[in-house]
């Protein structure tokens, strides 16, 4: 089998196996920003608390699948729902 042959049925080969694990759920998550509370602060919390995070309000979001960041979005709306346009997505090589 040439070099050619072998990458076509490599490839041929990872295909089939994706085609196995496609719908295989992931859970995505996007982060809107955090800080840091020391417990004092965190015990102190009530229901009308407002807890100021490290992001300025025009930044995109961080969203992450499984805990790897794979991209940026903005905040939309989906009927009453939010929901994230992803504006970015971060190359597979730079994921960590």
């Amino acid at each position: 089998m040439n070099d050619m042959s072998a990458s076509f049925a490599a490839e041929t080969a990872a295909a089939a196996n994706f085609h196995l694990i496609q719908d295989v759920g992931v859970k995505l998550t996007v982060e809107i920003g955090s800080t840091t509370l020391t417990l004092r602060e965190l015990l102190a919390l009530t229901e009308a608390s407002v807890i100021e995070l490290d992001r300025e309000a025009d930044e995109l979001l961080d969203v992450f699948v499984n805990g790897t960041l794979i991209g940026r979005g903005e905040v939309v709306t989906v009927g009453d729902k939010f929901g994230v346009r992803m504006t970015e997505l971060v190359a597979p090589e730079k994921r960590g």
